[in-house]
């Protein structure tokens, strides 16, 4: 159930890509056939006759950073889905950091609005369908929702249900979650290093001694804010701030304090050489963000990937970039839950909001339009599926492709292969499956003890990943905390929780 936190570390390189990042099913034994993820013709919605449906208007809200020409490309998208299903959108976009806390207060006031963006890592999926939030979806996925079911991957559906019922469409996009060691390739070449042979955090120690050695205080080796944490092979049961978890090659299933295990005691052994070595920034543990991809000024940093990566990072940055896989590709509960659209339970137009996202979903003219904007301002055509960015899409309409709906109908840029989409295909088949993989934990028997433990984390765990403080001494000290705040007393339900779960799913 690993959650990605480091989305507001890159948005800014991603926007003018089409990379998308990253992470409470049923039967995992289902899950093993993907369906067909070709872009292929527009698919229609499957909804009544245009003509006899009356106009209405979805109130939308969509996260990242709000867009200049918005209001335009509303306007040409509006003509389109007017046309299709005698509607009309009314997006407002949230920038990353505000996007949970507005949507909180909006949620919570009671407004009326259609569609909103969800995940595991913003506005939270779960949490949400707990309060009440959004409106459970199967019904209206069966009637208006083919497009949709025809062409995404059966596993996010799977992995996103909680109870059995689906209560957002998640974005077809990369399944698997996969981190990788990000090198900025100016540094590689110049001291000519080997990332083939770099996986685990130890084995970056020559690299990073090397150009520590050899440059200047303001080139950083390893640039990571405070929200970094070392890939460690766990299926966190929240997310990678608090360490509970459950081993990736479990054989007895069961969750543990992470603190405790081999794993995470060496790791932090080597952050706190790292960060003595000056290795990273003195600040590192209070640091929220970081701006190595503007300036270049970089060796290495930890990443999601997916097909192709490196070319959609090398396009954003300007200059080149390359990778190295630090495990192999799992697929998480929170990963299928990285992109989703929710109608909410108080949407006075559900059935036409499910219509939309059919749409959005299976036409290949809508899907792009809302990511790349308008031929002849945002971009040009170089052939029938390829483009080329025009300065407007930079300046006024710079979208994060990954939160926008199913991704296999994108446009390609020329510097991207044609098998992009294929190999996300086979990106997707290549994945193991975490053990708790379509398993979602209702916190609420114990949500005392998880405000806590999350306080507790939130004192102690970014000084103590980041290497910023010594494991020794201040481990103890966060063990003791998170005993006293109910850490044992949350794995105790979480464990029950999930033999019950897993006894029923089989």
């Amino acid at each position: 159930m690993v959650k990605n936190k480091l989305f507001p570390l890159t948005m800014a390189t991603m926007l003018l890509s089409t990379v998308a990042l990253t992470a409470c099913g049923t039967d995992n034994s289902k899950t093993s056939t993907p369906a067909p993820t070709t872009a292929g013709t527009a698919t229609k919605a499957p909804s009544k006759d245009k003509d006899k449906l009356d106009p209405v208007k979805l109130k939308m809200y969509l996260i990242g950073g709000p867009q200049g020409d918005m209001k335009t490309v509303q306007e040409e998208m509006n003509k389109y889905v007017k046309e299709k299903i005698n509607a009309e959108l009314d997006i407002t976009q949230i920038d990353w950091g505000d996007y949970t806390k507005r949507m909180q207060v909006i949620t919570a006031s009671g407004e009326s609005f259609d569609i909103a963006f969800t995940s595991s890592w913003a506005f939270d999926y779960r949490q949400n369908v707990a309060k009440g939030v959004f409106l459970p979806l199967n019904d209206l996925l069966d009637k208006y929702g083919q497009g949709i079911k025809d062409t995404l991957d059966p596993r996010f559906l799977a992995g996103t249900q909680v109870s059995g019922k689906n209560y957002a469409i998640p974005v077809n996009k990369e399944l698997a979650q996969q981190f990788v060691w990000r090198f900025n390739k100016k540094y590689v070449d110049k001291y000519n290093l080997d990332i083939t042979k770099v996986r685990t955090l130890e084995d970056l120690e020559p690299l990073l001694k090397k150009v520590k050695e050899g440059e200047s205080k303001d080139i950083i080796p390893l640039a990571v804010p405070k929200g970094f944490k070392a890939y460690l092979p766990f299926d966190y049961l929240f997310d990678d701030n608090i360490p509970i978890g459950m081993p990736i090659d479990t054989k007895d299933f069961k969750f543990v304090n992470m603190l405790d295990t081999a794993d995470m005691k060496n790791s932090l052994k080597t952050m706190r050489k790292y960060y003595q070595a000056g290795y990273l920034r003195e600040d590192v543990a209070t640091l929220e963000g970081i701006d190595n991809m503007k300036t270049g000024k970089w060796l290495v940093d930890k990443e999601i990937t997916q097909p192709y990566a490196d070319k959609g990072w090398s396009r954003s940055a300007g200059y080149e970039i390359v990778s190295a896989p630090m495990q192999d590709p799992i697929i998480y509960t929170a990963s299928a839950a990285g992109s989703m659209h929710a109608i909410s339970a108080n949407s006075k137009n559900p059935e036409r909001a499910m219509m939309f996202l059919n749409l959005l979903n299976s036409d290949k003219k809508l899907r792009n339009m809302i990511q790349y904007g308008i031929e002849g301002v945002h971009y040009k055509k170089v052939s029938d599926n390829v483009i080329e960015d025009l300065p407007a899409m930079k300046e006024r309409y710079a979208m994060p492709g990954f939160a926008l709906g199913n991704m296999f109908l994108t446009y390609l840029h020329a510097d991207e292969p044609a098998d992009k989409w294929d190999a996300f295909g086979k990106f997707n088949k290549s994945a193991t499956v975490a053990p708790t993989f379509g398993f979602n934990f209702d916190p609420t028997p114990v949500k005392t003890e998880v405000a806590n433990i999350t306080n507790v984390a939130k004192e102690f765990m970014p000084a103590i990943y980041t290497g910023s403080v010594d494991p020794d001494a201040y481990v103890v000290k966060a063990m003791e905390k998170f005993k006293s705040a109910g850490m044992d007393k949350v794995i105790q339900e979480a464990q029950k929780q999930y033999d019950e779960w897993k006894k029923a799913n089989k």
